[in-house]
């Protein structure tokens, strides 16, 4: 990354998001700069669902907002308020068509006159059980390209598997607010420096370690594992010996949890259960982007029968089980699986 300090030490030459997607667009000359201008309107959706992150105590919204969405799941006020910025956004964009949230039961649709090419599938905030204790939350996305030509959006459109996915990502908020991106080529970190409002690329090229030492997952479903699950977290507490055990950590929000994972390596679990046997997360705007993004860093995601991107789904809140990250942690797991489940 080329940097340059003038004489008072502030950097003159930083990478944003915008100028890094805009040196990626040139790469091809087709380009037309719609996804360009699409990733731009995301992020200003994300720096005004930061904000409200940070002065929400402040700002009372913190709590319920009476109501439940379509999962059945209490909605917070910040739920509400992150949806409406990123619908609002997302359609002032000219560049979608459609959209899918976890908190609209129905397919976003947008008016013809507004319409562009992509149709965009969001988690507005992820882990917002978290929100009034201060647990790091996020955004998930995911972008695909619509197949129908313009005019009525179909279901091919809206239900494409992963594999078909251009671009996908998520936005952390913690302890710093920060986009983790990918568009087919790589995966790549940009930060919020909020000194001047602009995502500056801070992990270039990210690539999760082959193997971990940390398994993430909730251990208060244990009993309602498949055997294939059990065994395998069984022989991570207690190891053969002369291996070594590894750690558990669990933050109960999936863009902390794979952030954590991607970075550090290890593997990431939401298994079925015996009364859910399609686990909780949902396929288009959950497992779907953080599978390409796992995948593009060089790791895995899988349902335990095959892989995540495959999957072709039939109603947009499909849920699925989900296992991802470090190459070789995720290669033990199916072994596991396929000598006890299948």
């Amino acid at each position: 990354m080329s940097e340059r300090k003038s004489n008072y030490g502030i950097e003159t030459d930083t990478i944003t998001l915008q100028r890094f997607v805009l040196n990626e667009q040139r790469k091809y000359p087709s380009a037309t700069g719609d996804l360009t201008n699409l990733l731009v309107s995301l992020c200003t959706a994300f720096k005004a669902i930061s904000a409200a992150v940070r002065k929400a105590g402040l700002a009372q919204l913190y709590g319920i907002a009476g109501q439940t969405n379509v999962q059945g799941e209490e909605v917070k006020k910040l739920d509400v308020l992150s949806n409406e910025l990123m619908i609002n956004m997302l359609r002032s964009s000219l560049n979608t068509c459609a959209m899918v949230s976890e908190e609209d039961e129905e397919v976003i649709s947008v008016e013809p006159s507004r319409q562009g090419k992509y149709i965009v599938t969001f988690d507005p905030l992820d882990g917002s059980s978290n929100i009034d204790c201060l647990v790091s939350i996020g955004t998930i996305f995911g972008i695909y390209k619509r197949i129908s030509p313009d005019g009525i959006v179909t279901n091919e459109d809206i239900l494409q598997p992963g594999r078909k996915l251009i671009a996908a990502g998520y936005c952390l908020y913690g302890s710093a607010c920060m986009v983790v991106l990918s568009t087919g080529h790589g995966v790549n970190g940009f930060q919020l420096d909020p000194s001047i409002g602009e995502f500056i690329l801070t992990n270039p090229n990210m690539q999760c370690p082959t193997k971990g030492k940390i398994y993430s997952l909730n251990e208060g479903y244990a009993k309602k594992w498949s055997k294939g699950v059990s065994e395998y977290v069984r022989t991570r507490k207690f190891p053969e010996q002369g291996k070594s055990a590894m750690g558990q950590r669990y933050v109960g929000s999936m863009v902390a949890d794979v952030h954590r994972t991607l970075l550090n390596g290890g593997i990431f679990l939401y298994p079925g259960t015996t009364d859910a046997p399609k686990g909780k997360l949902r396929l288009l705007y959950e497992c779907n982007p953080m599978a390409y993004i796992m995948e593009q860093a060089g790791g895995l995601a899988t349902t335990g029968k095959g892989s995540i991107l495959d999957l072709q789904p039939v109603k947009i809140h499909e849920r699925s089980p989900i296992f991802l990250g470090s190459k070789e942690d995720v290669e033990e797991l199916i072994s596991y699986l396929e000598k006890y489940d299948h």
